[in-house]
């Protein structure tokens, strides 16, 4: 319903629209979103029950499709050396324990980024989150550091596992990243 005195609110793209429009994940949409500093709007919508959801507008949907282009394009582009080329996403990968006190051997894993930004998303369900390693990572390489580190450990949702060994998880990773190229 639109008021008399306001103008019309702008037609607004749901984050999860753009993701398939853009054939990427919505996780990845998020992450072009943030990096491009698009402004996202937060509203209410009927098929998540109320819950408020990130859109952003049709121009700003242009401009994630142009940089999703742009970034398939460098990662087929063959690079001076004639390797691969070298891609957009590096950060680290983390092993963070979600509840130290009550729960030492329920961990998460995973990439990111921006490891202050991650750490201050994971505060807001488990505010006593402590870091235990991170290591130099490629996004690319999560999942197979996923399957590595975890290996013996039993998942309780996708990244996160618990142990009966936080340490054994500990040595896994440093392995695992031990034999991979430090830049």
């Amino acid at each position: 319903m639109t008021h008399p005195d306001r103008p019309p609110e702008p037609p607004l793209i749901t984050i999860k629209e753009v993701a398939a429009n853009c054939g990427i994940r919505k996780g990845y949409a998020f992450k072009i979103i943030n990096r491009l500093k698009i402004h996202k709007h937060k509203r209410k919508s009927s098929d998540r029950h109320g819950q408020r959801v990130a859109h952003i507008s049709k121009e700003d949907v242009e401009r994630v499709k142009s940089e999703v282009h742009a970034v398939k394009a460098i990662r087929k582009s063959p690079s001076q050396d004639g390797l691969s080329p070298t891609l957009p996403e590096s950060g680290v990968f983390y092993l963070i324990q979600l509840e130290p006190e009550l729960e030492p051997g329920r961990f998460k894993v995973g990439f990111s980024s921006n490891m202050a930004e991650r750490l201050r998303a994971h505060r807001c369900i488990a505010p006593y989150v402590k870091t235990l390693k991170t290591w130099p990572c490629k996004s690319l390489w999560e999942k197979t550091a996923i399957h590595c580190v975890t290996k013996g450990c039993k998942q309780l949702h996708t990244e996160v596992f618990s142990t009966d060994s936080i340490d054994t998880v500990i040595e896994e990773g440093d392995k695992f990243f031990g034999l991979l190229p430090v830049e």
